[in-house]
């Protein structure tokens, strides 16, 4: 029998880093985690130990400090394609390089009628998201938003849905519609504006979600990504994830009181699952 090497890759995940610009208005705050991984001529090192093609991982987090304090961190995706370049030139063994960053934020702590110039409180755990891939052809460079927690109180309901003999849920005209958003989308293009489009990004897709006419959370689902596609050229395809977050009404009949959609138990689990891929064309 012959055993082949189909696939490897190596590298360093959680990398952690606290990016500090001190400015003399005001600090600003970038607090990422990072994972680089690098694919290329391995193979010795799994097949006969040898390690001289291996660059330690620990070096591949050096360089990550190294290079954050000669560059800005902001945007993350050119950050992030300034870390590929380097592997990619400075290791001939390495043929493709997978960087992968999550932004936690932090908002500036109100005092006195405006923001402190160096305090923050966190924003909770909306995160931002960036993929880059390289090689010595092309790059293929991803965005996203992590854990965007939005509800709405009207303008959302589900009729008309297929029935078995299982089924026990009622038609709803006017339900609570609430989801942990995630999406994810591709770049095309060069010269883009990352952290501009990004922020362009959320505001559209919250904007859609709050005026959204909801038939069904796939109807608001389709209609976010649409609206992405249509009002962003350099986005090509953009991927979403809406766990739908129930809220069920608490009958008080047994209290002589009526529920008129004013109190509901919120339910995390289990909890439906709604994702799609949008794609121009």
């Amino acid at each position: 029998m012959n055993v082949t090497l189909a696939q490897n890759n190596y590298g360093k995940s959680r990398v952690r880093l606290l990016r500090v610009t001190r400015r003399e208005q005001q600090h600003e705050v970038r607090d990422l985690t990072f994972s680089i991984q690098l694919e290329g001529d391995f193979e010795a090192a799994h097949t006969a130990g040898d390690n001289r093609k291996i660059l330690p991982t620990d070096t591949i987090k050096n360089t990550l400090y190294v290079l954050a304090k000669q560059f800005p961190v902001e945007p993350v995706e050119d950050f992030s394609i300034r870390l590929v370049g380097h592997f990619l030139t400075n290791n001939a063994q390495v043929s493709k390089v997978h960087v992968s960053a999550v932004e936690k934020y932090w908002n500036r702590i109100p005092i006195g009628g405006g923001s402190h110039r160096f305090a923050f409180a966190s924003a909770g755990n909306e995160q931002r998201t960036s993929v880059v891939e390289g090689t010595r052809e092309e790059l293929r460079i991803r965005a996203g938003i992590e854990n965007l927690i939005v509800l709405k109180t009207s303008q959302s309901a589900f009729e008309g849905f297929l029935r078995d003999p299982y089924t026990t849920l009622v038609d709803t005209h006017d339900r609570i519609l609430s989801t942990n958003l995630h999406a994810h989308w591709l770049y095309e293009g060069n010269e883009i504006p990352f952290s501009q489009m990004w922020h362009g990004v959320r505001q559209v897709l919250l904007e859609n979600f709050a005026n959204h006419d909801s038939r069904s959370l796939q109807h608001t689902l389709y209609a976010m990504g649409e609206a992405i596609l249509r009002n962003f050229d350099p986005i090509r395809e953009i991927r979403l994830s809406l766990p739908n977050q129930h809220y069920n009404l608490v009958d008080l009949s047994p209290f002589g009181l009526t529920n008129e959609n004013e109190i509901f138990l919120p339910i995390d689990e289990p909890h439906g699952l709604i994702e799609a891929t949008l794609k121009k064309s």
